[in-house]
């Protein structure tokens, strides 16, 4: 149920009940070009355009601001890997990301995400395709939205990047299961795993 949840946050699928809300106003209510503004979205399959590098941290806007493309891929992490490419912002990533390894194509797609200095972000597994360095700015990165006072969701299987969040939902097939502070919530998953090993159920 997470990707789900995640899509109806940033508002590519309707919610079935209730409402998501920015500033108070349903998604419903936002024009779709204002409101895609303000959202960054980091989907767990990150495709990115037929383009160049620059072009799809822009979104593909016609006139970007280097300035806004450039603060991106730095609040992203991925400024230096860009940089060490042969033709930098301007390197092509061919269909989907193609061109890039995955891991790539995954911060490059984060960089997206944070293009604009959105309010909201929602990444969905951003760390699945990442190696250790990759983790590490994706961690510094949530950190730096935090610090901005951005609302940051993240949807994860591997736990290192819910160290920087200061909530962790569980769900277990579509329900809430635990919430709290992210060490607490963690350290009883971790018992309910190592009981579930042992053919114990903790209710």
């Amino acid at each position: 149920g997470k990707s789900t949840l995640a899509r109806a946050l940033v508002g590519a699928w309707p919610a079935r009940s209730g409402d998501v809300r920015i500033d108070g106003a349903a998604l419903t209510q936002w024009p779709a070009d204002a409101l895609g503004q303000h959202i960054g979205y980091l989907p767990q399959d990150a495709l990115l355009f037929d383009g160049t590098i620059g072009e799809n941290i822009a979104r593909l806007e016609p006139d970007p601001d280097p300035i806004a493309v450039v603060a991106a891929a730095r609040a992203a992490g991925v400024h230096e890997m860009i940089l060490r490419m042969e033709q930098g912002y301007a390197t092509r990533v061919g269909e989907g990301g193609s061109a890039l390894p995955g891991g790539q194509r995954q911060r490059i797609a984060l960089a997206r995400a944070l293009y604009g200095n959105p309010v909201l972000v929602v990444m969905d597994e951003p760390n699945a395709n990442l190696d250790a360095a990759g983790e590490t700015a994706l961690i510094e990165a949530i950190g730096l939205l935090r610090a901005a006072r951005r609302a940051v969701v993240v949807m994860a299987h591997r736990r290192n990047v819910l160290t920087a969040c200061n909530r962790v939902l569980v769900l277990n097939e579509g329900r809430q299961s635990a919430f709290g502070p992210p060490e607490k919530v963690l350290k009883s998953e971790r018992i309910a795993d190592k009981e579930a090993t042992h053919g114990h159920r903790i209710a």
